[in-house]
């Protein structure tokens, strides 16, 4: 008997797999739409249970039961717009596109719901504060403050047009990152002459005759995609090529079908038209609100604090490369942003005698897993065990359940590891499942996943990964950590969703221990002969770490500016988006303007992802992990003591109380600079 998606959707019962893991296997996209609207009826319902009542609010029955509404529609519209993200399709983007305004409206009608917010506002005006945990008073805040937030004190003609702005921003946004994807997978480089390809190290030209192969091309095919394109940056000889590659990158989206020009515009007027609609100045205002900066003058005064300090050394990282240009190519070579990363390297190598490339063979991906996971066994005690038994979305990704030092269960980790079509460019971790704590205390754990494009394998070697993938890997693992040692009481509460400034925290204070020979030394095996890397190659790592710090925390902050040029704007924009752009990065400009590029129509970051407003978190951030990670320094880097600390206080927290509150708590301070100066080899004197 043949059954309807509706009466067979794997959604709307029990999953039958290891830990409720999501049936990827049984998933179709016909049974997303059914299983949205049915989640957006249950939630209707559970508003409805809230707001009809006649008992008198209070936090258990109206802020609690607010937080623990949804749960059906939360888990449907997680998995979907991680799909979206990771292994999508035309058919997918179409239900996305086509869903996003229903599930923007439903967000709206909550948000906007005058019975709900009356009570929401009851027990803020009215609770007893002192019979609140810190976490339930916290909760209580952003609940009421959300609403505000959401347009619930505004007249009815005013939360019309907040319903209107919602809708088309999500719309804008969901396009945006479609436009990006399409224009990354429609260029490739095909060369068939290997002449043209000296310097490019073996491992990339076996990955791009992989892919000209795939394509059904002669020669060789580079692509878009940050294992294909670094590579022929960082060491292709042929400045032609190079140059090519570069124009192709920093104009994708900037014409034709793809064209995300008029969406930059779209999507930073309707921000500034919605805060302004809230009652702010900008949207940087609305934002900076409810993060650990507070306010745009702390981050400009980050930015002032980075500039002085880094600027004059970035200065010389460039000039320094120039010369070793002009060396090599005569007095006459001018130095062009496609030239950059090549010069460089080959400073680097002469100056520290380091290639990147001869530590490539002592990172096999399966080795890199193992030192990696093996540092958080170190930490925290904590195991990982490959489940063949919990499904996956795709045949690369690899599924682990994850064992507190005791054996209990923590959570799942999924690993997807490789590029491909349906996968948008970058890395990023993400959760399927979060952590909260139910009513009768059981302890729902989370199911996260970190996402990357590293090299892949080929049919001659195994995945060898560039030290910069074993940062990523490091970078996204702990956001992974973050989520999976979550323990909080309240779903909005759970790791890692904290402050957007106070998230990187976890991730940059992993990628230090990259940098320290008892890591590395710990799994970086040859993959031929097994052997353990060398002494030698590792300090030439350590001798190098810091080559070009300046030059990239300048281009970091340059990023930041050009956020806050979009976003902290008071009028609308309708000028030309190249033009304001390059006026943007005027300040921080280190080598020639290359007319025509534009990085604000594929900046997924600021525009279509969390970090509008909010790029300075990575440099803010920057500033904690290296305060916190000097804890572990003073006590032996790999330090199970400070670990503990660090699980106690900061990951298992989320965002149950102030992110600073939480910090001082592990560090026994308020985080200075002064770590991150001394880590870059930065002198306060250099300014």
């Amino acid at each position: 008997m043949n059954q309807t998606p509706e009466t067979n959707n794997p959604f709307l019962s029990p999953y039958p797999t290891p830990f409720g893991a999501v049936p990827f296997g049984d998933i179709r996209l016909e049974h997303f739409e059914p299983a949205l609207m049915e989640g957006i009826r249950q939630d209707n319902e559970d508003i409805r249970s809230i707001t009809d009542t006649t008992e008198a609010p209070t936090f258990d029955n109206t802020i609690a039961a607010l937080d623990y509404s949804g749960e059906l529609l939360d888990e449907v519209s997680t998995v979907l717009g991680n799909l979206d993200e990771a292994e999508t399709s035309d058919e997918m983007q179409e239900l996305v596109l086509r869903m996003t305004p229903v599930l923007t409206e439903h967000d709206n009608d909550i948000s906007l719901n005058p019975a709900l917010f009356e009570r929401v506002k009851c027990v803020y005006e009215t609770a007893d504060r002192s019979k609140l945990s810190i976490e339930q008073q916290r909760l209580l805040d952003d609940t009421y403050r959300s609403f505000i937030r959401s347009g619930a004190g505004l007249s009815d003609k005013d939360k019309q047009t907040y319903r209107r702005l919602t809708a088309a921003l999500a719309k804008a946004t969901v396009r945006f990152d479609q436009n990006h994807l399409k224009a990354t997978n429609a260029f490739r480089l095909n060369v068939t002459d290997k002449s043209r390809l000296e310097g490019i190290p073996v491992t990339a030209l076996t990955q791009a005759a992989e892919e000209a192969r795939h394509r059904k091309e002669a020669g060789w095919t580079f692509t878009l995609h940050a294992p294909s394109y670094d590579p022929f940056m960082t060491y292709c000889q042929d400045r032609d090529l190079r140059r090519e590659l570069y124009i192709a990158y920093n104009t994708q989206a900037i014409q034709g079908k793809t064209s995300n020009v008029e969406l930059v515009r779209q999507i930073v007027n309707l921000r500034l038209q919605l805060a302004q609609l809230l009652g702010y100045r900008n949207y940087a205002d609305y934002i900076l609100e409810e993060r650990m900066a507070e306010d745009i003058g702390h981050v400009r005064n980050l930015y002032e604090k980075l500039l002085e300090a880094y600027l004059p050394a970035a200065r010389r990282d460039v000039e320094a490369v120039r010369q070793k240009a002009r060396d090599e190519e005569g007095e006459a070579f001018e130095l062009m942003p496609w030239d950059y990363a090549f010069y460089a390297e080959r400073l680097r190598k002469a100056l520290y005698d380091f290639d990147e490339e001869k530590l490539r063979p002592y990172f096999k991906l399966e080795n890199v897993i193992e030192g990696v996971f093996g540092l958080a066994v170190r930490l925290y005690g904590i195991t990982f065990r490959e489940n063949k038994a919990i499904p996956v979305y795709h045949p690369d990704v690899k599924a682990y359940e994850v064992l507190d030092a005791d054996g209990t269960f923590l959570a799942i980790l999924y690993a997807d590891f490789f590029p491909r079509e349906g996968k948008s460019t970058g890395a990023w971790m993400t959760s399927y499942k979060d952590q909260w704590t139910d009513a009768d205390g059981t302890d729902h754990r989370p199911h996260v996943s970190i996402t990357t494009n590293f090299t892949k394998p080929t049919a001659d070697h195994p995945a060898l990964l560039t030290y910069d993938e074993v940062e990523t890997f490091l970078h996204e693992f702990g956001h992974a950590l973050h989520g999976i040692f979550s323990a909080t009481r309240y779903p909005s509460q759970c790791s890692p969703d904290v402050a957007w400034d106070f998230v990187e925290l976890p991730s940059q204070l992993m990628e230090n221990f990259g940098r320290e020979r008892t890591f590395l030394h710990t799994f970086a095996r040859h993959y031929k002969t097994g052997e353990y890397i060398p002494d030698e190659l590792v300090d030439s790592l350590v001798r190098a770490r810091n080559f070009g710090c300046g030059y990239a925390c300048i281009r970091q902050v340059s990023f930041g500016l050009l956020d806050f040029a979009w976003h902290t704007r008071t009028e609308p924009f309708e000028g030309d988006v190249i033009r304001y752009e390059k006026e943007a990065f005027a300040p921080t400009r280190l080598l020639p303007e290359v007319p025509g590029t534009c990085m604000s129509v594929q900046f997924g970051h600021i525009m279509s992802g969390g970090y509008a407003a909010g790029y300075y978190s990575y440099k803010w951030a920057e500033v904690l992990d290296a305060d916190a990670f000097s804890l572990f320094a003073a006590d032996g880097i790999i330090s199970p003591r400070v670990a503990a600390r660090f699980r106690s206080e900061i990951l298992s927290r989320g965002d149950s109380d102030h992110p600073m509150t939480l910090y001082k708590a592990f560090r026994g301070q308020e985080p200075t600079i002064d770590a991150l100066l001394r880590r870059d080899g930065i002198s306060k004197q250099e300014s």
